[in-house]
């Protein structure tokens, strides 16, 4: 296994010390000044600039005090070397802003100490090529506030251990897997899908194949689905081994109308034939095995 270099994250921290456009006035006002002593009428406008700022990027600023009191005593500066933070790995600046109004504690982390460990996490040891760094983060943002050693480094040993290796290996779709409590949400979902009576080997095939499962509720996903999949459908488990991605499908919204439409019509279909395709093609085979139903009858 080749080792990956640090450099990527060393040069982007000389990017992000850099001076960086932007659009807006607040981010082009003077740094220095606000590490100055300042009146009370002078902290009121410094204030009113931060707030300016935040609703130039979309960020409701109502929430972001309320979640982050933090913000109030923070200066500008600070929010603006967030941004550029964000910025230099290649997430786009309306992005930023959704992602600071989801996780307000941003606003005054140090990118320095809070931040780069991350993308160096991302970078060096879950391997994310550079340029997927922003997919991973856009995709799931609640990356950027969690402990490397507490909670992404176990997360990734976890599913390592569980076969997320070579051309498994967790990629900018998957890292939203590491934000998973190993004890408390990735395990009691393979000891679920084990419950059921398939083995651990099974359970582990069905989520490198399908690996949502892992994202899925056991109350409000699994237990639903698996009900209605071996009381009404009188299905087998060796349909659910072949077709894990049965759960990523709406119980109310297809599984349960397009099933009782079979039924109604005498049919049956293998859950991929079943699930897989767009309304109109099953609609168009639902009526194409009707006319074969008519013309062999």
């Amino acid at each position: 296994m080749t080792t990956r270099s640090h450099l990527p994250i060393q040069t982007f921290l000389l990017i992000s010390q850099s001076p960086k456009p932007s659009k807006t006035p607040s981010s082009s006002l003077s740094l220095h000044r606000h590490s100055l002593p300042t009146s009370t009428s002078d902290a009121g406008i410094l204030f009113r600039e931060k707030i300016i700022y935040l609703e130039n990027l979309n960020v409701n600023s109502h929430k972001a005090l309320r979640l982050n009191p933090n913000f109030r005593s923070a200066p500008l500066s600070s929010l603006v070397s967030v941004e550029h933070c964000l910025f230099s790995f290649g997430i786009a600046r309306s992005a930023i802003g959704r992602i600071l109004d989801m996780h307000p504690q941003l606003l005054t982390s140090d990118p320095h100490s809070d931040l780069y460990p991350i993308f160096d996490f991302l970078l060096n040891e879950v391997s994310i090529p550079f340029l997927d760094l922003s997919k991973s983060i856009i995709r799931c943002p609640r990356l950027l506030v969690c402990s490397v050693t507490d909670q992404l480094r176990p997360a990734l040993s976890f599913l390592k251990g569980l076969g997320f290796v070579g051309p498994n290996s967790i990629t900018c779709q998957t890292t939203l897997l590491l934000v998973s409590s190993v004890e408390g949400t990735l395990l009691p979902k393979i000891r679920f899908l084990q419950s059921l009576g398939l083995s651990y080997e099974d359970v582990v095939n069905m989520v490198l194949r399908s690996p949502g499962l892992l994202t899925f509720s056991i109350r409000n996903n699994y237990t639903p689905k698996v009900k209605y999949f071996l009381e009404e459908m009188k299905g087998d488990l060796v349909e659910l081994k072949r077709f894990p991605q049965y759960f990523s499908f709406s119980l109310e919204g297809k599984i349960m109308p397009r099933h009782r439409l079979l039924v109604f019509h005498g049919f049956s279909l293998s859950l991929s034939e079943m699930l897989k395709v767009s309304d109109g093609e099953f609609n168009a085979r639902l009526i194409e095995m009707r006319l074969r139903s008519v013309e062999g009858s």
